[in-house]
């Protein structure tokens, strides 16, 4: 005789099952894109590079500042005062040229920080990061606004209160190449000029990475242990289309379902 459309049915739903069963267990988690180690003081070839201090003095200031190197890493110290000419805060800064890894996986990502800090109430804590520039040096202190000056994007951060090392996070989004050398403010931010975004590829091939204390007077003590480049994590408002608690639950579930 022929099968009941009812056993044909239960057949099927078992059949299902198994393959569910079968193919979930077999499936693997997403993709984590890894951190990218840009900066460190660990000796590692790809990402120990010799910074150097730099001040305003340079352009008529007074502000002062120091460079120096413990075993696992950097200190940028000193004091930012007015530049007479321009009765405005002047900067000290400590910057490194190089060969650096390429972190186009992470531009959608943040740049990070491992800082810590005595000054944190400090208001004038930047980083920038120099790709595509004619002149790495020349951008990072023209800031797009003379001519061939484009390439050297900056961004604000801020350090945390206490002894403990920080990771802090600066989107990529918030930088622009496109900046007062007086005040060290964005003229134009990347959301109000493609042209001004940090892109993958300029990510890709990075050439100098400073960090300044800038345009707010006062005492800057900045120690920093490494910079890397962290990719995006995945959104966490995704609503994903099934949720299974386990295989052998929508397993069973589909079985129960036949059997019923």
């Amino acid at each position: 005789d022929a099968p009941s459309k009812s056993a044909v049915s239960n057949t099927a739903m078992l059949a299902f099952a198994a393959t569910v069963k079968q193919v979930l267990s077999t499936a693997t988690t997403p993709t984590v894109l890894a951190s990218i180690p840009l900066v460190t003081f660990d000796g590692e070839k790809a990402t120990t590079h010799e910074f150097v201090e730099l001040n305003d003095p340079v352009m008529g200031g007074r502000s002062s500042g120091t460079w120096s190197v413990m075993p696992t890493f950097g200190v940028m110290d000193g004091e930012v005062v007015d530049v007479p000419s321009l009765q405005a805060p002047g900067f000290i800064k400590a910057a490194a040229d190089g060969a650096f890894p390429d972190a186009a996986s992470a531009s959608a990502g943040a740049l990070e920080l491992e800082v810590r800090s005595t000054t944190p109430q400090y208001a004038g804590f930047r980083v920038s990061l120099a790709a595509g520039a004619v002149a790495p040096p020349y951008s990072c202190a023209g800031g797009g606004s003379i001519p061939l000056s484009r390439g050297c994007y900056k961004a604000k951060f801020s350090v945390p209160a206490g002894d403990g090392w920080h990771a802090v996070s600066v989107p990529f989004a918030s930088f622009s190449d496109l900046w007062s050398p007086a005040t060290g403010e964005h003229t134009k931010e990347c959301s109000e000029d493609a042209s001004a975004c940090l892109t993958a590829k300029k990510l890709s091939s990075l050439q100098r990475v400073e960090l300044w204390a800038e345009g707010a007077v006062g005492k800057v003590h900045l120690e920093l242990k490494s910079v890397s480049a962290v990719p995006a994590a995945p959104h966490p408002n995704s609503t994903p289309l099934l949720t299974v608690s386990s295989p052998a639950a929508l397993a069973a579930a589909a079985a129960t379902a036949a059997a019923a």
